[in-house]
């Protein structure tokens, strides 16, 4: 059950790296580099290792949704950041 759901994990997070990757074939919107990708999968897989890590030490299902919230808050505000800057830190360049 346990590997089950890191391949899930790793795989979804995969495919969502794999977006930007296709679109990049269709569109000079998408403009991403090696940097870009290396980030991006570090965020993503890091969160699925911690929602994993965190699904086999809590054991509530009510706290399970409220970690898991918080774990997904934190990655989508670093994303954000990271993206268009919207708290203006130097952690984004701006």
């Amino acid at each position: 059950m346990k590997n089950k759901r890191v391949t899930g994990i790793m795989l979804t997070a995969t495919f969502i790296l794999l977006l930007p990757l296709i679109a990049m074939q269709f569109t000079a919107e998408v403009d991403w580099d090696l940097f870009d990708f290396i980030i991006m999968g570090i965020l993503l897989y890091g969160t699925g290792i911690c929602i994993e890590l965190m699904m086999r030490k809590v054991k509530s299902n009510e706290k399970r949704v409220f970690y898991a919230a918080a774990i997904l808050g934190v990655l989508f505000l670093v994303w954000a950041e990271l993206a268009v800057g919207i708290f203006g830190t130097p952690f984004a360049g701006s």
